[in-house]
């Protein structure tokens, strides 16, 4: 009986023209291809909608995405989850990391690697194969909606981070997906924006930090953005997917599109991508179509399909990986604290800092609700928040009654208000709350028993929207008379104030900074930031975080700064596709943005034009201090090697951030940034009186700049300078060295129409 069913199954694949069934394994994946059906290959390069019956509760809530299996050929489906700071998901306790820019802060690689290798250990207790992330794209705006999200405005500071991050995550064996590529620094109409720029600020700045990941990481899949690029989307690009990502920077993993739905297919699958995102049975059913009509080939189809084995075969559900559920997220909460607290930056201590548990005043509402971290794809389920109220407790301060009462009892009832009247409207997680007014005399009652006050600001962003610069870059009047208030009636009595900034992306401070007599930037700093903001308040841990982004006067100092939706507000919340035509709305900055700056984003242009700024570039202050000596940069070969010793010349144990940047000739270009970050590196933690030497290690062909006319990187020959310091605008030691001239041939793609 056996026998018989056995032939007839083979009679029946005879009669459908597939005449065998190779079981998938890495060494046969262009047999399988040869053994798909059409029908096979265009459902496969298509996600499926899981959440839809035949696979509706198969995957868990909060899943990205799922591809298509084909049982009979061993072809398992694997699945993508949203984790750039820890996995996504909506019923599932997972660890919420400290977002990426506080990662980028602590200028530091072995913390990204160490985030990276938790998260990716996570993924394998929660049935995950790729990681959606990390996300890096360049910070161009203080506005961006997923600032908190992204690294930093320089491309190698993003890039470098990024690669620490992805090895880490790989390590685990689960993939990664570098998004969003490419020159996707804007929310607003984030669908279907043309983002208009020349090509060597393609080049230099975003595109930059993808070849810096790809050529120190390898990750498994980059994911194409869903943008306009100079008015080709960035997923029907060849020159920018196939002709740059994978014949420039040498990339031989997949390429995944951003969820979109039905775009020109065809063009699509010819350009580069391969996987098709989030999935529509249009989508299969368009390839299906365009091979019949002849406007797709089967070459590509082909092609996708193999990226797509190549990816499978690495994945842990094709080795066979069962999901547990149960993630370690106790060793996991310690590493967030550690981490979050070598991200913050102190901005400003008149010798306030760090101090002993007392008897403080707590004011804002976020002292009391840290935010975590940001909304949308980087939103995670965690199993706790950690609130800087909670954290000063339990390491002994004593906290105004008082106000600790009047802030829960307002906590509760505007997180009800904001979801009742329905004014929660972002993609996933929660809206930002107002400051509640706190009355005269109760200031005054607070400055006269407690021996010292904390202010802590909040703001919270997130995908699909951007930041409103008259709401959420500048303080709001509530905010500033809270502030001005609360230092006015404490420095009456001689008393210290603290503001703590628990920000998703840069605020105005030039206004207000003089004011109180410290100020910590601690971002959003994941599950346990409430433990690591208490840890850096009372020296537990030296801060050692340098800005990643310019802090700038005034907004509109930056430059470029008007080329971007900055007062732009929707009907919607969340609403990230605009139709200008039918809105009666401005095209510029919705329709399309200029990228008018070029290639001076943030510090290269406030230093190549010795503009004032807030806070610049690279800054961050310490509980002890340090000195640099004996820099030298040797160029041997294809490479130089620059190293600098650090020393702790103070009297606590601490570590120092620090950055090589290079001052390039001209060449043949007629204007280049004054300084570019290179390189940079952390010391261990230095005892007092303690040395480190750091060594950076360059490819000279990262000193190149991009000849649009040209088409090609060219390394101008002549005297470099060196600067040594992460803070942009004061390096703490110099060199000089010598660079013959040479060129690197690139291809001319993505030009501007």
């Amino acid at each position: 009986m056996n026998r018989f069913f056995i032939s007839l199954a083979c009679l029946t694949l005879i009669g459908t023209g597939v005449s065998a069934q190779p079981k998938l394994t890495e060494n046969n994946i262009p047999d399988v291809v040869k053994a798909m059906t059409t029908e096979e290959k265009a459902h496969f390069v298509v996600g499926v909608r899981y959440h839809e019956p035949p696979y509706k509760g198969k995957y868990l809530d909060g899943t990205g995405g799922v591809t298509y299996p084909i049982p009979r050929l061993g072809i398992p489906s694997i699945v993508m989850m949203d984790g750039p700071v820890g996995i996504r998901l909506d019923n599932n306790h997972t660890t919420c990391f400290p977002t990426g820019l506080l990662t980028a802060a602590s200028w530091d690689k072995e913390i990204a690697r160490k985030i990276g290798e938790a998260i990716g250990e996570e993924s394998i207790d929660m049935g995950n194969d790729v990681i959606l992330g990390p996300g890096m794209n360049i910070l161009r705006n203080p506005l961006c909606g997923r600032n908190f999200e992204y690294f930093s405005e320089d491309p190698v500071l993003t890039g470098l981070i990024a690669a620490a991050y992805v090895n880490g995550v790989q390590s685990k064996g689960v993939g990664t997906s570098a998004k969003h590529f490419a020159a996707n620094s804007q929310e607003t109409n984030r669908l279907d924006g043309d983002s208009r720029l020349d090509t060597r600020t393609l080049r230099e700045i975003y595109t930059k930090a993808f070849e810096l990941c790809v050529r120190d990481s390898k990750p498994w899949t980059v994911m194409a953005s869903y943008n306009y690029l100079n008015g080709e989307y960035t997923q029907e690009n060849r020159g920018l997917l196939t002709d740059i990502l994978r014949s420039e920077f040498g990339f031989d993993g997949l390429v995944v599109t951003d969820w979109t739905g039905k775009r020109n297919t065809p063009k699509q699958l010819n350009a580069g991508s391969d996987l098709l995102m989030g999935g529509h049975p249009n989508q299969t059913e368009h390839i299906l179509e365009c091979l019949k009509n002849g406007t797709m080939k089967m070459d590509d189809l082909d092609r996708a399909c193999t990226k797509l084995l190549e990816l499978i075969v690495k994945t842990p559900a094709f080795k066979g990986n069962k999901r547990t559920l149960k993630p370690d997220l106790r060793s996991h909460a310690k590493l967030a604290r550690e981490t979050a607290a070598d991200g913050m930056v102190l901005l400003k201590n008149n010798g306030t800092l760090p101090f002993l548990p007392s008897k403080t005043a707590l004011f804002g509402v976020y002292s009391y609700n840290t935010i975590q971290g940001g909304n949308g794809a980087a939103w995670v389920n965690s199993p706790h928040v950690i609130n800087i109220s909670d954290a000063l407790q339990a390491q002994g301060f004593k906290l105004d009654s008082n106000l600790e009462e009047l802030y829960v009892f307002y906590s509760a009832y505007i997180s009800r208000d904001l979801k009742y009247n329905h004014k929660v409207n972002v993609h996933v997680g929660d809206a930002q709350k107002p400051e509640l007014e706190i009355t005269l005399p109760l200031i005054k009652a607070s400055a006269r028993d407690n021996d010292l006050a904390i202010i802590t600001l909040g703001r919270i962003s997130g995908e699909a929207r951007d930041r409103i610069l008259s709401k959420e870059f500048l303080l709001q009047e509530d905010e500033t008379n809270l502030l001005e208030t609360v230092c006015d009636e404490f420095h009456a009595l001689g008393k210290k104030v603290v503001v703590v900034l628990n920000v998703c992306s840069p605020v105005e401070t030039a206004s207000w900074k003089d004011l109180p007599d410290a100020i910590l930037c601690a971002w959003l700093p994941g599950e346990e930031g409430g433990n690591a903001i208490a840890d850096v308040l009372t020296g537990k841990v030296n801060p050692s975080g340098r800005l990643p982004m310019t802090f700038p006067i005034d907004y509109f100092d930056a430059a470029g700064a008007e080329d971007f939706p900055y007062n732009f507000v929707s009907d919607k919340a969340n609403e990230s596709v605009v139709h200008p035509e039918r809105r009666g709305l401005p095209l510029k900055n919705i329709a399309y943005t200029d990228y008018t700056e070029g290639i001076y984003v943030g510090y290269r242009y406030f230093c190549t034009n010795r503009k004032d700024v807030s806070y610049p570039f690279g800054y961050g202050l310490s509980y002890t201090s340090f000195s640099y000596s004996k820099p030298v940069v040797k160029v041997k070969g294809d490479k130089l090697t620059a190293t600098v010793t650090v020393t702790n010349m103070g009297s606590i144990p601490g570590k120092e951030a620090v950055g090589f940047y290079v001052n390039a000739p001209l060449g043949s270009f007629k204007d280049k940034p004054s300084m570019e970050l290179k390189e940079f590196g952390k010391t261990g933690l230095l005892q007092p009186g303690e040395s480190q030497t750091l060594t950076f290690t360059v490819p000279i062909r990262q000193l190149a700049s991009f000849n649009s006319d040209k088409s090609r990187w060219e390394t101008a020959k002549g005297t470099y300078k060196a600067y040594f310091g992460a803070d942009a605008t004061k390096p703490a030691a110099e060199a000089t060295f010598k660079v013959s001239a040479k060129n690197y041939p690139a291809n001319r793609v993505c030009e501007p129409r």
